[in-house]
């Protein structure tokens, strides 16, 4: 008798299933010129932090646009590499080449400007510069910061008030500039008096303050490295119209960073950094009073400017 083979049917097994890529998931593994931004972007991962995620995205799809239309050259690329590293190496504590070359590329006064937009008559801000020190003397108002005694005299005065016209007491008014040959004294160690040009003044019950300067010119930014060659490259002017820095601050206020320029100066309407506004041009204007000359201790004639602040509340 033969018996009969039953074959049992075997058991379904789950067999995984076969993951198949998409062309767009597969562009963003494999780098195509195509799809360059996608890969880069693609290989962030979850715990990124959102903010610096965000600008990144935005660095990486503008700078490949960038790379794409300009086609550059290996040799074009290397310069370019190159560039950037002479940068860094001409950048220290008393130089910043890189907020020089984003000075004359117009990103300072563009971050500047979209940071601090003014909407009820405050005063208008401006770039901070490369030549900014902390901790510089205090004086009370009136006082002389002129200490090579170069330059026409001037008397500058004003006061700090909030949008509404209060004035405000106690704000810290720090202000540098260049000398009559158009130097800071950081640019010029050994040469100009430490301190130079700069000082901190407050202002008093009545939100006045006051101090005696010289008058300022324009001077050329350092263009003897990396940022000059390329404004030469440019044919651009390397210039910056005269002007006075101030930086004020008050409790409960925006602090300020701004220029006062001279209106006769030859380069407003062609700074090199971009840093002129319209309403920060002021009225230097020539005083011819013996006796009000000799009350302040300044030479007759000497110039007076009228710039009164306006800050914003926080």
């Amino acid at each position: 008798m033969v018996k009969k083979i039953v074959r049992r049917k075997p058991a379904d097994k789950k067999v995984p299933a076969i993951k198949t890529k998409s062309r767009n998931s597969e562009a963003q593994c494999f780098f195509t010129v195509r799809d360059s931004v996608k890969v880069v972007q693609g290989r962030v991962g979850q715990k990124a932090n959102q903010r610096v995620k965000f600008i990144a995205d935005a660095l990486v799809r503008h700078l490949h646009a960038f790379i794409k239309e300009t086609r550059p050259t290996m040799d074009e690329w290397m310069q370019g590499i190159g560039f950037l590293t002479r940068t860094g190496h001409l950048s220290n504590d008393w130089r910043q080449e890189f907020i020089l070359l984003s000075d004359v590329l117009g990103v300072s006064m563009l971050v500047e400007t979209l940071n601090h937009q003014k909407t009820s008559g405050e005063t208008e801000s401006t770039v901070l510069g490369p030549f900014y020190v902390k901790n510089a003397p205090q004086y009370p108002n009136g006082a002389n910061i002129c200490l090579d005694g170069k330059g026409e005299a001037v008397l500058v005065r004003g006061r700090v008030t909030n949008a509404r016209g209060k004035p405000i007491a106690g704000a810290l008014l720090e202000i540098w500039q260049a000398n009559e040959d158009g130097f800071y004294d950081v640019q010029q160690k050994g040469t100009q008096p430490d301190m130079n040009l700069r000082g901190v003044f407050t202002s008093d019950e009545d939100g006045k303050y006051s101090f005696r300067t010289a008058y300022p010119r324009h001077y050329p930014i350092p263009y003897d490295g990396s940022v000059g060659d390329l404004l030469k490259a440019l044919d651009r002017n390397p210039n910056r119209p005269a002007h006075m820095h101030f930086m004020v601050s008050a409790e409960g206020h925006e602090t300020l960073v701004t220029h006062i320029f001279t209106p006769d100066c030859p380069w407003l309407r062609d700074d090199a950094v971009f840093g002129v506004k319209e309403s920060l041009i002021a009225d230097f204007r020539i005083v011819d009073d013996q006796q009000r000359a000799a009350d302040l201790g300044l030479p007759n004639p000497f110039r007076e400017v009228e710039w009164n602040v306006v800050l914003a509340a926080t």
